[in-house]
């Protein structure tokens, strides 16, 4: 099956194949989730059959609009889909933009709407086995820890994400240096 994603083309939105927008580098829209439990987020190992960056951490939940999708939609349908999460409610977090190598000659210059979910203890997830190898749970200063100490094991977009933009989407409650 062809997935459309919204992107941009000589300065027009319009639906592209999302293989042929990596290859290219074009801009285009995406969604990431961030899920949190308390102080802890939840991060997800990608799938080893991921056309880029297999086994690697990210945050809960980041892809693409289909084209004509919204974007809380399209959070609530890969939460579902990737993690078997439903009844989260979304808070819109931020808008912000990069640009990644994310290997084999692929790269991401996404327009990202960032979103943040609070969940229970005890909250019901079965992943989807095509989409994620593993789950965790890991404080934010453990987070920046690992990465600083092995960034190899998490996507570009993630490490983007806790460097440049960490106080957008977790506020300074979180973020604060520990005393």
């Amino acid at each position: 099956m062809t997935t459309m994603i919204p992107t941009w083309v000589n300065g027009k939105l319009q639906p592209v194949e999302k293989l042929k927008a990596h290859r290219r580098g074009l801009r285009h829209q995406a969604i990431s989730v961030f899920v949190l439990r308390g102080e802890k987020i939840l991060l997800q190992q990608r799938a080893l059959g991921k056309y880029h960056t297999p086994g690697l951490w990210a945050n809960a939940c980041c892809t693409h609009p289909h084209w004509g999708e919204a974007s809380e939609a399209c959070a609530t349908r890969r939460l579902r889909e990737e993690l078997g999460i439903s009844g989260l409610s979304l808070a819109h977090r931020h808008n912000l933009e990069y640009r990644a190598d994310v290997g084999g000659g692929l790269i991401e210059h996404e327009v990202v709407d960032v979103y943040v979910a609070h969940a229970a203890d005890g909250i019901a997830m079965s992943p989807n086995p095509e989409e994620v190898m593993n789950t965790a749970w890991i404080s934010y200063h453990d987070l920046i820890a690992k990465i600083d100490a092995d960034p190899g094991d998490y996507t570009p977009w993630l490490q983007i994400y806790m460097n440049d933009y960490a106080m957008h989407i977790f506020g300074s409650e979180m973020v604060a240096d520990e005393a």
